[in-house]
């Protein structure tokens, strides 16, 4: 049998398989940010994945960039989440909660009172959209606004949001949490020197000082619901949201590694952007990060059944995360196993509405499609 389909011992985590949903916007949510009646069952018929990563849930309201998206700093959106976790456990799936801040990627309609965006810096992000309101109040992808550089308190501020959703993720069920710092948001606004233009303690020309946002907030995490619980999600190399390639991807991200090897952490989930319009990540950096990084590796981006599958017999990565394709797919793990037909997602109803697009796709079986 293919390793992909064999289970993972990911540390304390037992994975059914080595296949990962990875995180899906899908702007969904109740009024308040909570999730949505129907999540239950959206994550339970992905189930077979050996590990479900949740879409990006939003620390705090000034978090979003997104419509819809759901939340996990009240007590109602941990109420709602807990069907979510027991639904995905029944299936045998292990799930973590994806904790998100945008930053400048937003716009002042998904702000609490219209306040502008929160950021490392105060310079907006170019040629980038969030999915905010128009000013006739219709939803649709507007241009971010002009972001207000945090304060260094603030900054501590957004740690402490982050400490507190992981908190809230544990008491809903989730087996842990996954920050993220891919794609272009908040964290990776402090990594990117190009976009980090500040002179405080969490400064962008050094190495120290823009990965500092990171670290601190992994270890006050860590220290909260423990590292066997703790993940994060990162994009090297990556370059949405007007975040430039510079010279030293490469050092920031071994850096990390290397921290985070020796913190211990549940696993980390690189996103390869080279589908989404990036440069890619070069074919010896996952060979030089493997070196750094001694846990379980995961890696999103235009992942099939054949590159998974030879990634994971050359030692690159432990887990293969698939994304768009479980929108369709909610049995992708059975397709993928017996290479039936991958069915396509109708890309203009990814975001918003109820149960079409959502929770209404078949599975597939030789004899013919069932509900």
């Amino acid at each position: 049998m293919s390793k992909l389909f064999e289970p993972f011992a990911m540390g304390s985590h037992r994975l059914a398989n080595r296949i990962a949903m990875a995180p899906l916007t899908r702007s969904r949510a109740r009024p308040h940010n909570v999730p949505s009646d129907l999540a239950p069952l959206y994550y339970a018929q992905r189930g077979e994945a050996g590990l479900i990563v949740t879409e990006g849930t939003a620390i705090s309201p000034n978090a979003i960039g997104y419509l819809d998206v759901p939340g996990l700093w009240t007590a109602e959106q941990v109420e709602a989440w807990k069907p979510v976790t027991k639904a995905v456990h029944e299936r045998g799936a292990v799930i973590f909660t994806q904790l998100w801040h945008v930053g400048r990627v937003s716009h002042v309609s998904t702000q609490p009172g219209r306040a502008a965006p929160v950021s490392s810096t105060s310079r907006i992000a170019a040629d980038s959209q969030a999915f905010g309101l128009r000013d006739d109040g219709t939803a649709a992808l507007v241009d971010v606004s002009t972001p207000r550089a945090l304060t260094t308190e603030e900054v501590r501020g957004v740690t402490a949001d982050f400490v507190r959703a992981a908190r809230n993720a544990i008491e809903a069920g989730f087996d842990g949490i996954e920050l993220h710092g891919a794609n272009g948001y908040l964290i990776e606004q402090f990594l990117n020197p190009n976009v980090n233009d500040r002179t405080d303690a969490y400064r962008g020309d050094t190495l120290e000082g823009r990965t500092r946002f990171l670290l601190e907030t992994l270890d006050a995490v860590i220290a909260a619901i423990g590292a066997e619980r703790t993940a994060v999600r990162l994009s090297p190399y990556g370059q949405l949201f007007d975040n430039p390639a510079y010279p030293e991807i490469e050092e920031t991200y071994l850096y990390l590694a290397d921290e985070f090897s020796r913190r211990g952490i549940a696993y980390v989930h690189l996103m390869d952007q080279s589908t989404r319009g990036s440069t890619g990540t070069p074919p010896d950096f996952l060979a030089k990060f493997r070196t750094h990084f001694k846990g379980t590796l995961i890696l999103a981006g235009g992942m099939t059944r054949e590159r998974a599958e030879q990634m994971i017999d050359a030692g690159l990565i432990d887990v293969a995360a698939f994304g768009e394709p479980f929108i369709a797919n909610p049995d992708l793990v059975t397709r993928l196993r017996n290479r039936w037909p991958i069915a396509e997602s109708d890309r203009t109803i990814h975001y918003g509405g109820g149960a079409r697009g959502y929770t209404d796709f078949p599975v597939y079986s030789p004899e013919g499609m069932t509900a």
